[in-house]
């Protein structure tokens, strides 16, 4: 059985989206800046893919622009939120400590040219972060807070129409990274108050190399490319059709069978975080009721989450250790240690990430496999002997 476990970091390609991207490579293939008759077909499908984003997100298709992915539009609204607020000299950030790496490398950028950036610590094990903290970290110069929908790693989702309301009141600009939510969880832009959201349509069954960056009528928004006017003038390029259609298809198909994959995957994901947690010295990560339908986190002590992975992949489970940005890195989570874990725990996480395409079946195969695969590694490890010589204290 081959079981593929790792949504969180990218999705199979619907039948939706691949129905909607055939034609723009065979028949419909213009560009849409282009006045012909095959360039005007092509703009007139771009129109709808801004429409159906526009539909689902309760936006207005003027507010939605096309990016290459969630990266370039965490990118493109802190840029945009940073030059506005230099024009009003503020030039401080709130956000918090276990962002998408996209927010938290521009705001380390950001840092280098002088902004000043205060992280929100999340609550520990949990994840949640309260629209007090975001509250009291709201200064006079503050002109942006950043704050992801739901976490990439341990699936808690926060509680986002609470702090954009907040930040409303205060007069700063709200965006929230919606990678992970978008497609899972209802959204709604206006009636969230929210300025300024990102994702990407690979996390919903659409294709890799699409994104799209919601922001509210009046903000103006920085370019992040230069080059030709496509997007109104905010992201030149020519468009890529095929993989817009396709995001777009698969969008809509998200969004109207939302309620019914949720129903399909939360008594998936809750009884495998039951039974893995009966797993000794293991322990969940993120909070268990406010959580993404599909998400799986937990930390067993003792091992290596790489060998767990590589093991997990010689039973045919595709798995993860956290986010797939990172995969490279022999650091353990920034996300873990940001919840309290310590170095040694956060190292023997594991990530699994449910779509509507899993199957209870596959859910009793992982379950028939991680627990012998936890006990074969923590018979080879000189870590947990000493842990349960004493030598060490258990830190779960």
């Amino acid at each position: 059985m081959y079981v593929y476990a790792d949504n969180a970091a990218t999705t199979a390609v619907s039948k939706a989206a691949l129905d909607a991207m055939m034609p723009c490579l065979t028949d419909c293939y213009g560009n849409p800046s282009s006045l012909h008759t095959a360039g005007q077909r092509a703009a007139e499908r771009l129109s709808d893919a801004r429409e159906t984003f526009a539909k689902y997100l309760g936006a207005q298709p003027s507010e939605i622009t096309f990016t290459s992915g969630g990266s370039e539009a965490d990118n493109q609204a802190i840029l945009t939120a940073v030059a506005l607020g230099e024009k009003a000299g503020k030039r401080h950030i709130v956000s918090t400590a276990f962002e998408h790496h996209a927010v938290l490398h521009t705001l380390e950028k950001m840092e280098r040219l002088g902004c000043e950036v205060t992280l929100l610590q999340p609550e520990k094990n949990t994840g949640r972060i309260t629209p007090e903290q975001v509250k009291a970290a709201i200064r006079p110069d503050t002109c942006l807070v950043t704050v992801m929908f739901a976490n990439n790693e341990i699936g808690t989702i926060l509680p986002i129409p609470e702090i954009a309301r907040v930040c409303r009141e205060a007069g700063v600009l709200f965006h929230t990274d919606a990678v992970q939510a978008a497609g899972h969880l209802p959204i709604d832009v206006k009636r969230m108050e929210i300025d300024m959201l990102s994702l990407s349509a690979h996390k919903f069954h659409g294709p890799k190399g699409v994104g799209v960056l919601y922001a509210r009528r009046g903000i103006s928004l920085t370019n992040v490319i230069e080059g030709g006017a496509q997007e109104r003038g905010k992201r030149a390029g020519t468009e890529n059709m095929p993989g817009i259609c396709g995001a777009a298809a698969a969008f809509r198909e998200a969004c109207e069978h939302m309620q019914e994959n949720a129903a399909h995957l939360i008594p998936l994901r809750d009884k495998l975080l039951a039974e893995l947690s009966k797993v000794p010295h293991s322990a969940v990560n993120g909070d268990l009721t406010c959580r993404l339908p599909g998400n799986v986190n937990l930390c067993f002590e003792g091992i290596e989450g790489e060998s767990m992975l590589l093991l997990l992949d010689e039973k045919g489970i595709a798995a993860s250790s956290g986010s797939a940005c990172t995969s490279g890195s022999l650091d353990p989570s920034h996300v873990l240690l940001a919840i309290g874990r310590p170095h040694e725990v956060a190292h023997g996480s594991l990530r699994l990430s449910l779509s509507e395409y899993n199957t209870a079946e596959e859910i009793d195969y992982i379950l028939g496999v991680l627990p012998g695969i936890v006990t074969y590694l923590r018979g080879m490890s000189p870590v947990w002997d000493e842990l349960e010589s004493g030598e060490r204290q258990h830190q779960i």
